[in-house]
């Protein structure tokens, strides 16, 4: 018997009550992203605390801070990477050291909980259901928005009591100021997902415009060297670094943050109330089901193209600034005992160029473990949104169609890690051959990172999310490891710790085929799970 949306609920709550069940909402987000979120928080809040440690062991003297603040007032290039310095305490070399990347992923959290809560739920289904129901016409959106909040203000909770030893107004400022980017790019995640009609799209268009802050950010610091260019006031990423945290806090630039929410927030909502649920104001073009879609591989690449896209730009850029940063960083801690033997032991014992050269390179490679898993897990995305069903109904078999999507996760991984080794050699101009090679080496390590994503998925899709979990430790122990003098145990758990330092060391090719075997079983073992299992549908 079919029971109509009006019999089952009597009143619709969206008509006369917008707001109707967000806290059932927040609730639900909240349980679904309840591995997510704390591991995002967890990474970004550990990569914070461990700086005062870290850097104390590389200049531990006030001596050597002074020094580095006037070495850093001239090195335009290195400034360009991770901002002016605008204090001589730990605190203040923390907030320098760690504060552009923190921001970053602060924002890459919050776009992805709001994207993942609005779009996603649409293109899925899920929302028309609730829609149909006693949930207002604003309340996902609201729901979406105060989850990436709550997860915000936990990450500016962690870093202010973390970081309090070092001075409590400058803990405040900080944890205020990387919570602040946060809720600046969940918002902006919120207008972008009223505009598109696809969840893709709008994590890519927010992500460009997250790429475009950072870039308009080095490009002011490298100019100034105490974030007082118009190009740095741009970007928000910029107003954390001017918030000035241990050093003369600028409590005054923090209401730049909640008035950029503000007014986004105030315009997602305008556009959610003009628009049909699934639909957007940016039109898709609709796609055949045949010719250019007419296989596995096809239609995966028009899934992922998207994302791959972005990953590819956003790769070769990096290439480029840090290749042209690389002199003046070898610069400025020729002279730093500490701070050698720290790129020594991420890049190799060589000369502190190569050395530095094969750190940054292994810090891409790392990253680009977070690629391979996003690409993976778009199988869960799919299978979990119903789409598979229609498309694996056919004459196409399961292995055929995640084998399609694999294909573009590790053929993906190679393709930004070639291109990030161009634009290394774009902005660093010499060493293009070596540089290439320290790229393409990295690419075993990402491979096996993406192995246990497909094995999680095929054995235990709904635990799949906890890839992300190991990319995220594995990025941690590779970030700030070497800084903290870890025990090699601990350093060995990561794959990237196993590949060979170019190109400041000799080729090995030993762990790079075992590790590449080691990707292959864990593919393999992934794909007969997912032959043997149900289909959650």
């Amino acid at each position: 018997m079919t029971t109509s949306a009006s019999t089952t609920f009597p009143t619709r709550a969206g008509g006369t009550r917008p707001l109707a069940g967000t806290g059932t909402l927040v609730r639900f987000a909240l349980r679904r992203d309840r591995l997510l979120i704390p591991v995002w928080i967890a990474v970004i809040a550990l990569m914070v605390l461990s700086m005062p440690n870290a850097l104390n062991s590389v200049y531990g003297t006030p001596a050597a801070r002074v020094g580095l603040m006037r070495q850093m007032a001239a090195n335009a290039s290195l400034r360009a990477m991770v901002g002016p310095v605008f204090g001589d305490s730990l605190g203040a070399l923390t907030a320098w050291r760690i504060g552009v990347y923190a921001g970053l992923l602060a924002a890459v959290m919050s776009l992805l909980i709001v994207v993942r809560h609005t779009r996603d739920e649409e293109e899925s289904g899920r929302q028309e259901l609730l829609s149909d129901g006693m949930v207002g016409r604003r309340a996902p959106l609201t729901a979406a928005l105060l989850t990436a909040a709550i997860a915000d203000a936990a990450l500016a909770l962690l870093i202010t009591a973390g970081l309090a030893g070092q001075g409590g107004a400058g803990a405040a400022a900080f944890g205020l100021g990387v919570g602040g980017v946060g809720l600046v790019f969940a918002t902006l995640a919120a207008i972008v997902a009223q505009l598109t009609a696809s969840a893709r799209l709008a994590r890519g268009l927010t992500a460009a415009v997250l790429g475009a802050a950072f870039v308009l950010r080095a490009a002011g610091d490298s100019a100034a060297d105490d974030g007082s260019s118009a190009l740095t006031w741009l970007s928000p990423i910029g107003w954390l670094e001017n918030v000035r945290a241990f050093a003369a806090e600028r409590w005054w630039v923090l209401p730049l943050f909640a008035l950029a929410a503000l007014v986004q927030g105030a315009v997602a909502y305008e556009l959610a109330g003009r628009r049909d649920i699934g639909m957007g104001f940016l039109s898709t073009r609709p796609g055949p089901a045949t010719g250019r879609l007419g296989t596995a591989g096809a239609l995966a690449w028009r899934l992922q193209r998207g994302s791959l896209l972005g990953w590819s730009l956003g790769f070769f850029t990096a290439g480029v600034v840090y290749g042209a940063v690389t002199t003046g960083a070898a610069d400025l801690v020729q002279d730093n005992e500490q701070a050698r033997e720290i790129f020594r032991r991420m890049g190799g014992q060589s000369a502190i160029t190569d050395a530095l050269l094969a750190a940054v390179i292994g810090l891409l490679g790392l990253v680009a473990g977070l690629y391979i898993v996003q690409s993976v897990l778009r199988l869960y995305g799919e299978e979990s949104s119903g789409r598979a069903e229609p498309v694996l109904a056919g004459p196409l078999g399961r292995l055929r169609w995640a084998a399609g999507h694999l294909v573009i996760a590790a053929g993906g991984a190679a393709l930004i890690m070639l291109l990030a080794g161009l634009g290394f050699a774009v902005g660093y101009r010499k060493d293009i051959g070596p540089i290439l090679g320290a790229c393409l080496v990295q690419l075993p390590a990402v491979w096996v990172i993406g192995g246990i994503a497909v094995l999680l998925y095929g054995v235990l899709p709904r635990g799949a999310v906890a890839a992300w979990g190991v990319a995220g430790a594995v990025l941690l122990i590779g970030w700030v490891g070497p800084a903290l003098n870890a025990p090699r145990a601990l350093l060995d758990l990561s794959p990237f710790s196993h590949l060979p330092k170019l190109p400041s060391a000799g080729m090995r090719w030993q762990p790079v085929l075992l590790l590449t075997l080691l990707a292959v079983i864990l593919t393999g073992a992934g794909l007969a799970g997912l032959r043997r299992r149900d289909m959650s549908g």
